[in-house]
């Protein structure tokens, strides 16, 4: 029906006749003249009709947006004065001889011109119509080459796509699993897979010692911009390769999609530790675009009479803190105090500021609300510490270090936001040595999976100081955006049954849920290592979008609901009685609350 896509159309064609199929985006009539923008998923092109065919202009003249045509012509160059330079085809023109209603379309339920007017229910609702706009075709465009470029890669250095099972078994992996009903089974269920990981390690246990799979992941968990209850890894497992092999591999596969798909060189990945990225910017993903950073100064106010920051001065636990921020001294009060506001959010009882109004006239040209509780050696040292000038107000959170990290580095993204401090487009870097695990009520927990090997230590010393041991894992950073995380596996049997013990997992629960990996430790495993990329993430990234539901064809709600097709419903009445299943409603569950 087509000979060619209508954005691929230009000056070679001209003379030329076309065949094109798509949608109308635009129709003008001006002076006698029908002008149409056909739009099809490679962009647009101008098509003109003028009187000479009668009947052919009165069905041009008919035409609405969004109606689906086809269209013969003779490609012909613009007069110069009609060049559109910002259009692909704005070079040429196709004078119209034929015309084809294929389909017509009713009104619109929503703008495709100014899509800003559309709420996000309704766009998701006529997702199919949303997906016409070029700025989403050309995002999912993107993502096919994106893909697309990935398994080039992966294949040409020997990885192998090899696919894992989507109906599995639960495991504890920081999310809520979805469940899947068995009816041959009654009262038992199948999980939907967090991730590929326990099979991705059976292979390597398989000797298959490059796998890769680009992966849908399911996860039962409050949702945001960047999370979606179905979402797609770029899943990597290798054996006999050590954690900074794999990290030297993922990360020219990623420069690459950068220099092929962007013509952008992010050059050699910087390498920080993990105490160095909450040190100095109170994140373990820190967009280092931003030059503020966290100054400690704990040391400098642990004798004073202010108890907001004396006590967390003497506190193992606490932290006193400071950002010192350019022209932050013209802040007012008012914007000070929704500063204070927004790091309650994340916990922080509070914000004390110091405006440096002239660095050179001692006390007199500092400005602050607990001034008189800080003798002049103190603000001295404090200055020094952070390098203050005139001009600049320095912003100071204490608390317990965990509170201060989260929120004075939350802090330190919005000033970075408000005061246009971002430097340079893309700031890659790894961060490694995390700790293996975090303590919260009185217990503890893997700070990436059950199934990270802990760095250089035995398994006698791992289980002696749980608190002080580092993991073999590394995280891709770009922006302050998490693109991907992996590390090195436990390979040994004592190890993985130390690392269960360290987080209360039984040695009955543990056989429940991961026995098939436990046996297969036994049987001369490798040791291996891998990395997944989030696809969505990466792509928002590349293509600019501030959502990853606007680099998916077909994403969910907020609510982990799709309005295009009513998902979640109710299950046919019989299919529940197949499966053995009672359905408690709303209202008897309400009442037996009571």
């Amino acid at each position: 029906m087509r000979s060619h896509y209508c954005g691929d159309v230009n000056q070679s064609h001209v003379g030329q006749e076309v065949t094109l199929v798509g949608w109308v985006n635009r129709s003008r009539d001006l002076g006698g003249v029908v002008f149409l923008d056909l739009r099809d998923r490679e962009g647009l092109v101008q098509v003109v009709y003028d009187p000479d065919l009668p009947e052919v202009f009165d069905v041009a003249s008919s035409l609405r947006s969004e109606f689906c045509v086809q269209v013969k012509g003779v490609v012909r160059a613009r007069p110069d004065s009609q060049v559109n330079a910002h259009m692909r085809t704005g070079e040429i023109e196709v004078l119209g001889k034929a015309l084809t209603i294929i389909n017509a379309s009713e009104p619109l339920p929503l703008s495709m011109d100014n899509f800003q007017n559309n709420s996000e229910e309704q766009r998701l609702k006529y997702r199919y119509l949303d997906l016409r706009r070029p700025e989403m075709t050309q995002r999912l465009i993107f993502r096919s080459k994106v893909t697309s470029a990935v398994r080039r890669y992966l294949d040409s250095n020997g990885f192998l796509d090899i696919e894992t099972p989507i109906l599995t078994k639960a495991t504890p992996e920081g999310a809520r699993d979805y469940l899947v009903p068995s009816r041959t089974y009654k009262g038992h269920f199948f999980a939907l897979p967090q991730s590929p990981q326990l099979f991705k390690q059976l292979l390597m246990m398989s000797g298959f010692d490059r796998y890769y799979q680009i992966v849908k992941c399911f996860r039962d968990e409050d949702l945001r911009a960047d999370r979606q209850p179905e979402f797609t890894q770029i899943d990597i497992e290798t054996s006999f390769m050590t954690s900074e092999q794999v990290m030297a591999k993922t990360e020219e596969m990623v420069r690459g999609l950068f220099q092929e798909l962007l013509d952008v060189d992010l050059g050699e990945f910087p390498k920080m530790t993990w105490d160095e990225a909450m040190r100095r910017f109170g994140s373990d993903k820190p967009d280092l675009r931003n030059p503020l950073e966290l100054v400690d100064v704990a040391d400098l106010v642990k004798d004073v009479e202010f108890a907001v920051f004396k006590g967390p001065a003497n506190d193992a636990e606490g932290r006193v803190a400071a950002i010192k921020v350019p022209n932050g001294a013209t802040l007012s009060r008012k914007q000070i105090d929704e500063y204070t506001k927004y790091v309650g959010i994340y916990g922080a009882k509070g914000l004390a500021w110091m405006k440096v109004n002239d660095i050179d006239a001692g006390l007199d040209g500092i400005q602050s609300p607990v001034l008189k509780f800080l003798n002049e050696e103190i603000v001295s040292s404090i200055l020094a510490r952070v390098e203050a000038k005139t001009g600049e107000i320095i912003l100071f959170g204490a608390d317990k270090a965990n509170v201060v990290a989260e929120a004075m580095g939350a802090l330190r993204l919005k000033l970075g936001q408000d005061f246009e401090l971002l430097q340079g487009e893309w700031k890659p870097l790894w961060v490694v040595d995390f700790p293996m695990f975090e303590k919260a009520d009185g217990r503890w927990y893997a700070v990436h999976h059950p199934f990270t090997a802990p760095s250089t230590v035995t398994a006698e010393e791992l289980a002696a100081n749980p608190g002080t041991a580092v993991s073999d894992a590394y995280d891709m950073v770009l922006n302050g955006v998490e693109l991907g995380g992996g590390s090195v596996r436990i390979h040994k049997q004592d190890m993985q049954a130390t690392v269960f013990k360290i987080l209360g997992i039984s040695d009955e629960e543990a056989q429940e849920k991961f026995g098939f990996l436990l046996e297969a430790l036994r049987y001369g495993t490798p040791p291996h290592a891998g990395l997944a990329f989030g696809l969505d993430r990466m792509v928002m990234l590349m293509t600019g979008a501030t959502s990853i539901r606007d680099v998916m064809a077909f994403p969910k709600t907020t609510t982990a609901a799709c309005p295009l097709t009513d998902a979640p419903s109710l299950a046919n009445p019989q299919q529940l009685v197949e499966l053995g299943i009672d359905v408690t409603k709303a209202e008897k569950a309400a009442e037996k609350s009571e």
